[in-house]
């Protein structure tokens, strides 16, 4: 099975990345929600190395069911990276719509209520202090669709959206993030017992290594040969790129004008 590797320099690459976004937007920082995982620990320790640690809030937001390790180690990467941070418990929100909505509302709904919610409080921060909101998304995430819609991905930028699971979890180990954090099951602590892995239906290297296959033009024929994955899961996997895409675009606008945003209206892209 082949896994995708980590380019030398992707760190410097990210942070200068960070570096001029912030510049040429003339925002004063960054601001981003802090789970305890590897991802939004890298993200974490990217943006301080690339604007400074003083440009960076850090917001935690568990909830009732968030797991306790979820906050401890969240607190412990913002003590490690020197970022200031702070704590909101979003519990009473979702208890509110829960209340509105009555009883009409599945587990899989109050997880994207959940991430809505968390994003409304990133941008009640990055309005009130100038800031850009940094999302915590990864390249496999990303393709299968696997965050919510204006929640986790209603981000400003992706810092490490181009980088697959495995490629973070080798990025961690550069930027010395703790191993037990890396080592701990992906998971958004939805619910108890909810893992990433359990919800995609495989580990994330076998899913990187079916990705990586697509990426490369591959058949599902091909990718199910060189990965070793059975070909029915080739192609669920396919598939859920395919029926994922609308995540992944600027809402579709109808075609009338000369050029149309979304579509053919790109010029000041570059700029921001």
């Amino acid at each position: 099975m082949s896994e995708p590797v980590l380019k030398p320099g992707t760190e410097k690459i990210i942070e200068h990345f960070l570096e001029e976004k912030l510049r040429k937007a003339g925002a004063k920082g960054y601001v981003l929600g802090l789970s305890g995982g590897v991802d939004s620990a890298v993200v974490l320790s990217l943006a301080a190395r690339a604007v400074g640690k003083d440009s960076v809030l850090a917001l935690i937001m568990p909830e009732k069911d968030s797991p306790k390790r979820d906050l401890s180690d969240a607190k412990l990467l913002c003590g490690m990276v020197g970022v200031s941070c702070e704590t909101y418990d979003i519990t009473d929100l979702i208890s509110a719509f829960s209340e509105t909505l009555g009883n009409d509302v599945s587990k899989e709904s109050m997880a994207n209520i959940k991430a809505r919610c968390r994003m409304i409080i990133l941008y009640h921060f990055a309005n009130r202090d100038g800031r850009l909101v940094l999302g915590t998304s990864n390249k496999s995430e990303l393709l299968i669709g696997y965050f919510t819609k204006y929640g986790d991905g209603g981000v400003d930028l992706e810092p490490i959206g181009d980088l697959y699971k495995t490629e973070v979890r080798q990025l961690a180990e550069r930027l010395d993030i703790p191993q037990t954090i890396i080592d701990r099951p992906p998971s958004a602590g939805l619910w108890e017992g909810q893992t990433d892995e359990n919800d995609i239906g495989m580990p994330y290297d076998e899913l990187d290594a079916i990705l990586r296959g697509i990426e490369l033009s591959k058949d599902d024929r091909e990718i199910a040969k060189d990965t070793g994955a059975p070909l029915e899961e080739v192609r669920r996997i396919l598939k859920m790129v395919r029926l994922s895409s609308h995540k992944r675009k600027f809402p579709s606008v109808v075609k009338i004008g000369l050029r149309t945003p979304g579509l053919d209206w790109r010029d000041g892209d570059e700029d921001i």
